[in-house]
């Protein structure tokens, strides 16, 4: 079955709608972003969701204890590194004994489909340190100068991802996110044929507020187009 992810939980009644619409997992932003939160808010959310659902955190060039420390006070399941975080790193995270083991947490890394993004995932790869990959879109604003990773609304380009997708989906598991709504997610689940998908701003009335009924029909629409 196809994983679903709604990212960017700031209230525990958005986290509710999710499950209630059948998600697999929420996703809870600790880096900077308009959907920031912190762990005190994630774990009060955390706390009254189902055990069985996945509760990731996101973090972009966070320090490895900090991280670490934050994932045991919420009571993650798993980790998003959304920043420059290098193998090496990924690799020794959940090793120092604090919270749950590296055997009990996911650790998934983000990849921005950019140039050099094949040499990005095959350092990966190599060293056998992430659970699976996210890719993602990035967004330059060259008015301000800005970079805007995750979380733009914006849709990466397919094609590109399709040119190296093959060779890593047979060693690793392949989340799509990147501006993904109700209304091209069955587009994005046929083309590129993920293990999972990501949602955050296209099931949102407003950032920081989901919309119940955009969610449902979200993982309606990308169920239906696995099945």
């Amino acid at each position: 079955m196809l994983w679903v992810k709604i990212c960017g939980m700031t209230s525990l009644e958005d986290a509710l709608s999710a499950v209630e619409a059948g998600a697999d997992a929420v996703g809870f932003i600790f880096a900077p972003s308009k959907r920031q939160i912190t762990a005190e808010m994630a774990k009060t959310i955390a706390q009254k969701l189902p055990r069985t659902l996945e509760k990731v955190g996101v973090f972009a060039n966070e320090s490895a204890q900090r991280l670490e420390e934050v994932a045991a006070e919420v009571g993650l399941t798993a980790v998003q590194l959304h920043g420059d975080e290098s193998s090496e790193y990924a690799r020794m995270l959940f090793r120092h004994g604090v919270g749950r083991s590296r055997a009990q947490m996911r650790v998934f890394k983000t990849l921005h489909v950019t140039s050099g993004i094949e040499s990005v995932a095959r350092e990966f790869l190599n060293e056998r340190c992430v659970d699976g990959f996210l890719l993602d879109s990035v967004v330059h604003d060259a008015a301000t100068g800005e970079t805007h990773r995750g979380g733009t609304g914006q849709v990466f380009d397919w094609q590109r991802a399709n040119e190296f997708l093959p060779g890593v989906q047979r060693e690793t598991r392949v989340i799509v996110a990147g501006g993904l709504s109700a209304a091209n997610v069955a587009d994005a689940v046929r083309v590129l044929q993920p293990w999972g998908v990501d949602v955050c701003s296209g099931v949102e009335s407003e950032p920081r507020r989901k919309d119940a009924k955009k969610i449902r029909e979200f993982i309606t629409a990308a169920r239906d187009a696995r099945n």
